[in-house]
Order: structure tokens, then C-alpha cells, then sequence
């Protein structure tokens, strides 16, 4: 079961982004968008809202080797998770073979719906429950970022598995985002909370992982996380995203495992 401290709600409404109903007919980018951002380039960030795009497992939660407790915030505290065999075996790839590229980098649990965050070295800076998809899946139908949320069928709304350059960049709300997946108006920032029945504060705070599936295909995390542990540390270089499958092989998602030294180190899912 998911153990950590109580959140505090406040913290969290006062930082996360409402959207209003009118979004539904808008093209998606925060969940997922109010307009259409620009192409984002070297000099210049892109413009739109990305916010929003359902496992079942249940998490303890454990202290994360090497991670910092005394960095977590103390407005709203959560226990370390336990990290799972995926998570640790796709970190370690990372460093040995500096594929992040000298960049920090996020690594997004879908099974145990958590998002894992690292700095430029590989040092863990944070972790937090995070929302996803509403539908399991691993790859994104083709033009789906170019459609309204109100266009979207329920196969639609996942959160696609693989490796992707993210940068911040403003919404149309004037919220920030992280980008993970632009062509797809995937993004990873703070929860949303316009639409009341989706309850998706309480879904952050549930001690298990079958409700964290709310989404249009965007990642939620609580605002705080989002604007301590996340915007701060890509805001000037970006960095890169793991975002590890529901269904498909490690392997498959992230080819370069099967010729890492800890490639004998498989996982099943």
C-alpha cells in the first residue's frame, strides 16, 4: 500500500492549475492545451498548456537509495517509495552509460505511478505519486496531439512509454510545463483541479495506485513538487524523460538495455 504523510490540500489547491470547461473544445497541450503551442526551438521555449492525459498495483514505500529525506519539503512530506526492479535497473543504465547526456533527467514508474527525479550526475532530488493516462497503453495514436480533449476516445488517453528531450515551457494560462513528448501535447505539471469529479487531489493522496489513471495522457504531480523539484532543475537546460512501459518489454522501449552491462538484470512485467 502507498504509506506516506498526509498532504495538505491547501498546498496543493493554492499551486494547481484549474482549468475552465471551455478547455474541452480547445487543442490539447495544460490537459492538454487552451491553444496550440509554437514549435519549440533552441532560443526560443514553447507556448500552451499541457496538462493532463490506470494501474493497479499497490506501493510501500521505502527509502530510494541514495535520495535526500531532509530535501523533501516540509509542507508536504512523502515517504520514499520502494523503488521497483524497472526503475532501478533503468537508472543504473542511465549513469553507467551517461545517456542523459550530462542533463537531469525524470524517470516516470507508470506501474507504481510515481516520477522519480535526478539530477545532471544521477543524484536522486525527489519523488512523488504522480496522475497518468486514464488507459494503459505505451504508444500514442498518430495526430493525437492535434485534436481537441472533446475529440478524444478513451484508447487515446495514455501516457506513452519511451525516451524523450524535455524542456519548460510557458502555457497559454501562463502556467509552466515540462514538455516530455510535444508532438503528442504530453507534458509533466502540477495537478489540475478544475473539474471537481475527477477528484484527482484525493486520487494523489489514495494508498494505492488503481485510481492514479484520471489523465488525457499528461503527468500530475502535486504543485509543490512541481515547482521545488521539477521546473527549477530543467528550466535552463531541459533534460530527458524515461517514461517506462505498461505492457511492453523494457527492452523494446529502450533498446541500448540489451547491451548494458546490466542487461542480465531482466524484468518482467
Amino acid at each position: 500500500m502507498r504509506k506516506f504523510s498526509r498532504l495538505i490540500l491547501p498546498v496543493l489547491v493554492a499551486g494547481s492549475l484549474a482549468l475552465p470547461p471551455a478547455i474541452l473544445a480547445q487543442p490539447r497541450g495544460p490537459e492538454r492545451a487552451t491553444s496550440r503551442p509554437q514549435q519549440p526551438s533552441a532560443t526560443a521555449k514553447p507556448d500552451a498548456t499541457a496538462v493532463g492525459r490506470s494501474a493497479t498495483t499497490s506501493r510501500s514505500r521505502t527509502p530510494v537509495p541514495g535520495s535526500n529525506q531532509a530535501a523533501t519539503p516540509p509542507l508536504a512530506i512523502f515517504a520514499p517509495t520502494e523503488t521497483s526492479a524497472a526503475t532501478t535497473r533503468v537508472s543504473r543504465w542511465v549513469i553507467d552509460t551517461n545517456d542523459n547526456g550530462s542533463l537531469p533527467f525524470i524517470i516516470i514508474d507508470k506501474k507504481a505511478a510515481t516520477v522519480f527525479v535526478y539530477d545532471a550526475k544521477g543524484k536522486p532530488i525527489g519523488e512523488t505519486p504522480a496522475l497518468l493516462g486514464i488507459t494503459d497503453g505505451d504508444d500514442s495514436t498518430p495526430g493525437v496531439g492535434s485534436k481537441t480533449l472533446a475529440e478524444l476516445g478513451p484508447a487515446e488517453k495514455t501516457t506513452p512509454a519511451g525516451r524523450f528531450v524535455a524542456r519548460i515551457g510557458p502555457a497559454s494560462t501562463g502556467q509552466k510545463v515540462l514538455w516530455v513528448d510535444y508532438d503528442t501535447s504530453v507534458a509533466l505539471h502540477a495537478v489540475v483541479t478544475g473539474n471537481k469529479k475527477e477528484r484527482r487531489l484525493e486520487r494523489l493522496l489514495s494508498p494505492t495506485t488503481s485510481d492514479n489513471r484520471i489523465t488525457y495522457g499528461c503527468i500530475n504531480v502535486p504543485a509543490h513538487f512541481y515547482a521545488q523539484s521539477v521546473q527549477p532543475i530543467f528550466e535552463k537546460t531541459g533534460g530527458i524523460v524515461y517514461v517506462l512501459p505498461d505492457k511492453k518489454a523494457l527492452e523494446t522501449v529502450f533498446p541500448s538495455l540489451r547491451g548494458s552491462r546490466i542487461a542480465m538484470q531482466r524484468v518482467s512485467f
